[in-house]
């Protein structure tokens, strides 16, 4: 079996984990059961490492807050006839310790060495801090 490599993509519009869990679910209806899609341009090459146990970690706002797991890529075409590849997401939005990322364009792997611990059931309380208070906890290490 492959090792497994993340996914590390901005969340463009987004203000918080609920913004992203609220569009998703206005979303749902479009998508299978139990799952989320996230279009995005380029195929990955790494897919095995992906497929393997992967996830997308979601930057919103400067900082990881988020991830859930990708389950699979299909590719799509859009109205524009190019292909695209759709990344297949587990729809539960799993909250990851908050570490802060500097803005990039497209994705970004993230080896799993790197990703930001997921949060307990009882840390889920600390995500109520405003975006600028968690940034800097996070950049001095206590978050």
């Amino acid at each position: 079996m492959a090792d497994s490599i993340n996914i590390l993509k901005l969340c463009v519009g987004a203000e918080s984990v609920e913004d992203l869990q609220q569009w998703q679910d206005s979303q749902s209806h479009r998508w299978p059961k139990g799952c989320a899609v996230h279009v995005t341009r380029m195929w990955p090459k790494r897919e095995a490492e992906i497929l393997s146990g992967g996830s997308l970690y979601w930057v919103i706002k400067g900082l990881i807050l988020a991830r859930q797991r990708i389950v699979g890529l299909e590719q799509v075409e859009g109205g524009d006839g190019i292909s695209r590849c759709a990344l297949v997401l587990d729809a539960e939005i799993i909250r990851t310790e908050a570490a802060p990322r500097r803005p990039f364009q497209g994705w970004r792997y993230l080896d799993p060495k790197e990703s930001p611990r997921d949060l307990t059931k009882g840390g889920r309380r600390e995500d109520a801090l405003p975006p600028a208070l968690a940034q800097a906890l996070a950049e001095i290490g206590l978050r």
